[in-house]
């Protein structure tokens, strides 16, 4: 059996993804079971290479299926910044080219099966604004590429390579506070548990134990502190429990997350952005990776930003995007239970 091929996606090259991504590469080997092969502006991963210290060679190769070879770091070089490196820790127009054209090599990779995963490093918004993309991130980015109108963020907390691991969904994600309270809704909440769980069961989770944490203080105090616990949140659970579901809630959100990570729950959706952004990042800041759930390929991710501050001085902690490449081999023999749920099959992977 031929080791499953991850494509890992540089970032931003104004900031530390092609550092944590050198690092990554370099302690990480090609196995039996997978290797890592980085998708960018080889220029950039060689300016990484150096500013980090790391005595291996970077090659650059036209396919993924050619075979590594020892001692060096490949990458399918896409040649966005034309020989000349960006300037580090600079919003800089071509370095978020640089950044869009990776996500859509890796993307069509694994979208032809070249590739069992994508597996992303950070990208800095502004720059690839400034590039011309319209998106507000890697999740909406990656939708269009592969033609999914509908996905959701996986947090995966507590080691990636850890089968007891706790996962994190989200009803909202990228909006204001106050729009994402607005955005909430008893058939919204109810839809976000059952694709949540959904995505559980083809990522491996046979019967999942699903938590909600509820939305206001003490779980809304029965209503004392807001009703939404009682004229949304709780509704949408029985609903879920009429339909077979093992859902606890709502629980309040300040013991909710400590449950799961203590093996209570499989997973807990939470309501907006920081209510699980929070959790996750202070118990496990370099643990914690995303995976987009509902596209047709599987893609991992780190959680953090390009870092512009400490950019270019190899300083840069690459423990999220281990962790990341970890979880991206973990799930690739899955690729093809993904591939069913969400998208067409496209035959055997490399």
């Amino acid at each position: 059996m031929h080791p499953h091929v991850l494509a890992i996606t540089l970032g931003d090259p104004a900031g530390i993804g092609p550092e944590i991504t050198a690092r990554t590469l370099a302690e990480t080997p090609a196995s039996g079971q997978a290797r890592g092969v980085a998708v960018g502006d080889a220029i950039a991963l060689r300016r990484a290479v150096s500013a980090c210290g790391l005595e291996v060679d970077v090659r650059e190769i036209d396919s993924f299926a050619t075979p590594p070879q020892e001692g060096s770091i490949d990458i399918v070089d896409t040649g966005a910044l034309g020989g000349r490196p960006v300037e580090w820790g600079v919003v800089d127009k071509r370095a978020g080219k640089a950044a869009v054209d990776a996500i859509e090599v890796a993307t069509e990779a694994a979208m032809k099966g070249d590739a069992a995963a994508v597996v992303t490093g950070p990208i800095n918004k502004e720059a690839i604004w400034a590039a011309g993309a319209k998106h507000l991130g890697h999740t909406e980015m990656l939708g269009e590429l592969t033609g999914v109108t509908q996905q959701d963020t996986m947090f995966v907390v507590g080691g990636a390579d850890d089968e007891h691991d706790l996962k994190i969904f989200f009803t909202t994600r990228h909006m204001s506070l106050a729009k994402a309270i607005e955005q909430l809704s008893t058939e919204r909440i109810l839809e976000s548990i059952e694709s949540s769980i959904r995505a559980l069961v083809v990522f491996g989770v046979e019967q999942p134990r699903f938590a909600v944490a509820a939305l206001n203080p003490h779980g809304g105090e029965n209503g004392a502190f807001g009703d939404e616990e009682l004229t949304m949140i709780a509704p949408a659970c029985e609903l879920a429990r009429s339909r077979g579901h093992d859902v606890r809630g709502p629980i309040p959100a300040d013991s909710v997350f400590h449950q799961g990570i203590q093996g209570r729950h499989d997973a807990v959706l939470s309501q907006f952005h920081d209510q699980g952004h929070i959790a996750a990042k202070t118990y496990d800041f370099n643990g914690t990776i995303s995976i987009t759930v509902g596209l047709p390929i599987l893609r991992t991710s780190v959680d953090h930003g390009t870092a512009f501050d400490i950019a270019g001085q190899g300083v840069a902690d690459h423990g999220t995007m281990r962790s990341a490449y970890l979880a991206a081999v973990r799930y690739a023999p899955r690729t093809d239970a993904i591939r069913q749920a969400y998208g067409t099959p496209i035959g055997p992977m490399v």
